[in-house]
This record gives C-alpha cells, sequence and structure tokens, in this order.
C-alpha cells in the first residue's frame, strides 16, 4: 500500500468491510443523503475529488451522478471521533441528490398523527434524469 493511502487504515471498517456515509451540502449544511464506502470506493473519491460509493444492492462501486449527471464535488472528507462515521462536505450539482428527483434524500417528515408528510417538492422528474 502506498504512503498516501495509510490513512485508509484509521477506518473502523464493519465486518463487510464498508463504513457509513453522511453527505452534506457545504453551503446550505443540508443532509443530502446516506450511502456506504469501502475501502475503494473511500480512495477513489479521495483521488478524484467526486463522491463514489459502493452499492450494497448492486454489489459494485458507483460514482454518484454517473447516470443523472448529479455528481457531488468533494470539498471535506470527515471522519467522526471513532473513525465509523465518514461525512462528505459537497457541492452538489444541479441541487438534485436523490434518485426521486429531489434536492436531498431526507424529504420526509414524522408528524404527531403517526404520519409522514412530505416536505420537498421533486424538482425534476426521475423519468427525465434516469433515461
Amino acid at each position: 500500500m502506498s504512503a498516501p493511502a495509510r490513512w485508509l487504515n484509521d477506518i473502523r471498517w464493519d465486518d463487510q468491510g464498508l463504513v457509513p456515509v453522511i453527505v452534506q451540502e457545504a453551503d446550505s449544511s443540508d443532509v443530502l443523503m446516506f450511502a456506504w464506502m469501502n475501502r475503494e470506493a473511500l480512495l477513489r473519491t479521495a483521488e478524484i475529488g467526486e463522491a463514489v460509493f459502493w452499492s450494497r444492492s448492486r454489489r459494485k462501486l458507483w460514482h454518484k451522478g454517473e447516470e443523472s449527471g448529479h455528481v457531488q464535488k468533494v470539498l471535506e472528507i470527515r471522519t467522526d471521533c471513532d473513525n465509523d462515521v465518514i461525512l462528505l462536505k459537497v457541492e452538489q450539482a444541479g441541487g438534485i441528490a436523490c434518485h426521486t428527483g429531489r434536492h436531498s434524500c431526507f424529504f420526509q417528515r414524522h408528524l404527531d398523527d403517526g404520519t409522514w408528510q412530505i416536505t420537498d417538492p421533486v424538482l425534476k422528474d426521475p423519468e427525465d434524469i434516469y433515461k
């Protein structure tokens, strides 16, 4: 392993070799999404300056925005005090992070009556994003 990649050894990977990742928009501080990274995804993210994640369902790396064009330019990579959660501070291309066409994946709020309310509008129809 090259000297620059030794910092990956500080991460506390889970038993599947993954670490949870919170993605936050740098300007607004909005939490845009939650994802997973393996060692290769985190290294690739650091190398290219854009978010690359591990898709648990597809079992492969995915470069955020590879289909939609909504890439995430990574401004900072941080870890929490236990080194078991990553925080990416990003610039979100196109203002859309969610596959539903919304700014953030966190667009539902729990109400006291036990229901969920959608709080954020669809900015672009997903049918137009993923052709």
